[in-house]
């Protein structure tokens, strides 16, 4: 087929210059029958397809061949075919052609398809406080020098467009909780209904349609903030597309150039300005004469008003090892001595552990993440060292102990003494029985007279409990009273000695 330069050039020729066919056949090389068709067609340009293809190998086997690619798409990304495992199937049916019209047939058959589910969506709009959307993503940080990949829960308000984010170590179901009660904190109210995906920590069970099986826990925190929750379907992500845009234009704004900070806490402080900032610079997208704040502050009459904090915890039950701790998340953590020998509750907050037994605390501590590491109370370990003093010396949670000012003044001060350890073992276990700012003041009273003893820390604290005597005043009667006061003379009592 001739080139839309030639045919450019037939026509002048015949329309401008007058020449004939039979001329122009000669001048440019080009068949009569062609320079009559772009003379009677008028085109400027010619085109050949091909009505149909002839497959004379891979015709007969066209059906199967569909259903295997058919197949093979529904599939898990990991677990589909490649084309060559494809064409080794087909062949085991009994196709005899090349690899090569396997490849290219599934080419075409690939881009018809996706041409009949091309992507088209419906705008969607929201009334003030009617849903909320809620996403994670991973970026990279630069924490205290270490690069981290951070979890960051997106919440998006989808009227307003106001958006809030915060940075995790974890997807876990706590931090699902935390990252919505300090949203709805922050937004002071929440909407009648929650956009989510079908992720684990919210969703149990996937049945037809809409219908899901929601995690118990999940449901109560829906329940404490009013909230109807809503998932979308699997691999589609437009239903949720608003928060889906929020992930790419956070991770450009916010935390591109690579964050420097020194703890999460930092981060997430930024994390906030930077929401601020970006909803008080940018227009709402729809309400081109307000930005994201004006539409945030007009809409907040409309949200369901914050209920307050939700006790927002992850529990499971830990057996205690006869040294006090309890393992959860790849770390350890000290309990009382006193619950030994029977499993405890661990209720896992975003920010802290707190350990039960029978519904009674055993135990609380900020919430570490990595692995191997071990926290300890060295209080848990007191009522052990009233029956192994010894342990005092190398007690691993007794190492770097800081201790109120006075208690530790008397530590270093009976360091020198033999017993110095069993002395300050029984100080210690005086706090079960009397409490600590009890022995703090009786240790303070010590220092103060100059003596650094544990049985004058158990006097001062044995005068403590008990109680005074009221003071009473006797009224002496005349007839008793002395009328000549006595002179004190000790000479008499020198004189009665030399007699003796």
């Amino acid at each position: 087929m001739k080139c839309v330069d030639t045919i450019a050039r037939v026509r002048r020729a015949y329309f401008v210059q007058g020449k004939s066919i039979k001329q122009i056949e000669r001048e440019l090389h080009v068949a009569r029958n062609t320079v009559r068709k772009i003379i009677r067609s008028g085109e400027t340009s010619f085109s050949y397809e091909r009505e149909k293809q002839p497959l004379p190998r891979i015709g007969p086997w066209q059906g199967d061949l569909d259903k295997l690619l058919l197949a093979n798409e529904g599939k898990a990304a990991r677990e589909r075919l490649t084309l060559i495992r494809v064409f080794e199937e087909l062949t085991g049916l009994g196709y005899s052609g090349s690899y090569d019209a396997v490849r290219r047939y599934a080419r075409n058959w690939d881009q018809d398809r996706s041409a009949t589910v091309a992507s088209a969506f419906v705008p969607l709009s929201f009334a003030p406080g009617e849903a909320y959307q809620f996403d994670w993503s991973h970026d990279v940080v630069l924490i205290n020098g270490t690069t981290v990949t951070v979890k960051v829960a997106h919440v998006r308000l989808c009227h307003s467009r106001m958006l809030f984010v915060r940075a995790y170590p974890r997807e876990t179901q706590e931090m699902v909780f935390d990252a919505h009660d300090r949203a709805f904190a922050f937004f002071k109210g929440t909407c009648t209904r929650g956009i989510y995906d079908n992720m684990k920590t919210a969703v149990d069970t996937i049945l037809v349609g809409k219908d899901r099986v929601y995690n118990r826990r999940f449901l109560q925190m829906c329940g404490h903030y009013l909230i109807d929750p809503v998932a979308c379907t699997p691999a589609s992500g437009w239903e949720k597309g608003q928060v889906e845009n929020q992930v790419g234009l956070v991770r450009e704004r916010f935390f591109t150039p690579r964050l420097r900070v020194s703890s999460y806490d930092e981060l997430n402080a930024l994390l906030l300005d930077k929401t601020i900032a970006y909803a008080r610079a940018h227009r709402h997208p729809e309400f081109r004469d307000q930005t994201i704040w004006e539409a945030f502050e007009a809409e907040r009459g409309s949200l369901v008003p914050y209920a307050g904090r939700f006790d927002g915890f992850h529990a499971v039950t830990a057996s205690v090892s006869k040294t006090c701790l309890v393992r959860f998340d790849n770390n350890k953590y000290s309990v009382m001595a006193s619950a030994v020998g029977r499993p405890v509750e661990i209720r896992a907050y975003a920010d802290r552990i707190e350990l039960r037994q029978d519904g009674r605390p055993v135990g609380e501590h900020p919430r570490i993440f990595g692995r191997d590491q071990t926290v300890y109370d060295p209080w848990h370990y007191v009522p052990v060292l009233a029956r192994k003093p010894g342990a005092w010396r190398n007690g691993a949670p007794f190492k770097d102990w800081v201790l109120p000012a006075s208690i530790e003044k008397i530590r270093r001060r009976l360091g020198s003494a033999t017993d110095g350890g069993r002395q300050m073992v029984t100080i210690l276990t005086a706090v079960l029985s009397d409490g600590l700012p009890a022995v703090e003041a009786a240790c303070a009273e010590a220092l103060r007279e100059g003596v650094c003893s544990a049985d004058i820390v158990l006097n001062i604290l044995a005068r403590q409990r008990e109680p005074r005597s009221p003071v009473t005043i006797l009224n002496t009667p005349q007839a008793l009273r002395l009328r000549v006061e006595p002179m004190a003379d000790c000479s008499r009592y020198d004189s009665l000695r030399r007699a003796i």
